[in-house]
């Protein structure tokens, strides 16, 4: 009995042992996240975890909406020798001094959501980018606002047939705020409708309680809105609040609906849009970008071809990969 216990003991050892191998041959990975409460970045997050979970070792870092501390981020990373780093910016503009890093330690750098210069991707052999194009989700915008309008007849409140609207951007320097605001009105007019920006830009860095505190005093002040843009699903949560608080845009029938548009496809938004709280948004498929990220990584940490094995493919510039997005309003709702 003694003799069968100690075997049963080693075997559970070597069996250990051996899981402690597998566990170590997996690749290292440093993922560093803008922000975590960022809504969006949050569904990339999950998929980053859900398809890495048993073939890649992830750590992940919040880097807080601050760059310096996402350079001390990127510091402790690359001292610790991660096979790979996976890095979506705090600030773009910053990109090339973890480019310089990361090529000094010879690690790959594969970086998403927010787009450095593609010159900066292509002064080290080992850095691509995972994203969208920005410019796309502006025009689907645009598409959307012109099929939302039609002649005019529900939503052109003073009946002089231009549309009246308000832009809600993301961040005052951040070149994928700059394509959505500048296509979505670009798209609109190429269409053959007629745009007036009601107020300034609003910046609100993304944030939800940011766009619904600058909403409420155009709302006081009365100012003729008849449309608003916003360049993600979290602005056009916020101003939904502010309307819906005004009496706008509560879903009920015969309420007054100023149409909001967003990028994203949120949870939040789709549940908005279901509720005719909300006209359309642009999916940005978070859970397709885990994915691209997840097997791309997994190729660079291993030395491979960043593509190697799988069907994505480089756009013309040939350091970065492409995750379409779609239009999605209330027939996208019903055809789910």
């Amino acid at each position: 009995m003694k003799k069968f216990l100690f075997v049963l003991a080693a075997l559970v050892i070597v069996l250990s042992l051996s899981g402690a191998v597998f566990a170590a041959d997996k690749p290292v990975i440093g993922v560093l996240i803008y922000k975590y409460d960022d809504t969006y970045i949050s569904t990339v997050r999950n998929a980053i975890e859900k398809y890495g979970a048993d073939v890649l070792d992830i750590t992940m870092q919040d880097g807080k909406g601050d760059q310096a501390t996402q350079n001390d981020q990127v510091d402790v990373f690359i001292a610790k020798g991660v096979d790979a780093l996976v890095v979506n910016m705090v600030d773009a503009a910053a990109a090339q001094g973890v480019v310089d890093k990361a090529k000094d330690a010879g690690i790959p750098v594969v970086f998403f959501n927010r787009e450095p210069a593609a010159s900066v991707l292509k002064s080290y052999d080992k850095a691509i980018f995972i994203g969208t194009n920005a410019a796309d989700a502006g025009v689907m915008q645009g598409e959307l606002i012109a099929k939302i309008w039609g002649d005019g007849s529900t939503y052109d409140l003073n009946k002089d047939g231009v549309i009246q609207y308000l832009m809600f951007q993301g961040e005052p320097d951040n070149p994928e705020a700059i394509a959505r605001t500048d296509y979505s009105v670009k798209t609109a007019e190429e269409l053959g409708l007629k745009m007036e920006l009601a107020n300034e830009i609003i910046v609100c860095n993304w944030d939800t309680a940011c766009a619904q505190s600058s909403m409420e005093p155009i709302i006081n002040k009365g100012t003729n809105v008849e449309f608003i843009i916003a360049n993600n699903d979290g602005m056009a949560e916020g101003v939904i609040n502010a309307l819906v608080a005004d009496g706008k845009n509560t879903g009920e029938e015969g309420a007054p609906v100023i149409p909001v548009v967003g990028v994203d496809a949120t949870d939040a938004a789709i549940e908005l849009i279901t509720k005719g709280k909300m006209a359309a948004t642009v999916k940005q498929d978070g859970d397709a970008m885990g994915k691209a990220i997840v097997e791309i990584t997994l190729n660079v940490a291993a030395g491979k071809d960043p593509l190697d094995g799988t069907d994505y493919q480089f756009d013309d510039s040939g350091v970065a990969v492409r995750i379409p997005y779609a239009p999605f309003d209330i027939e996208s709702v019903e055809k789910k």
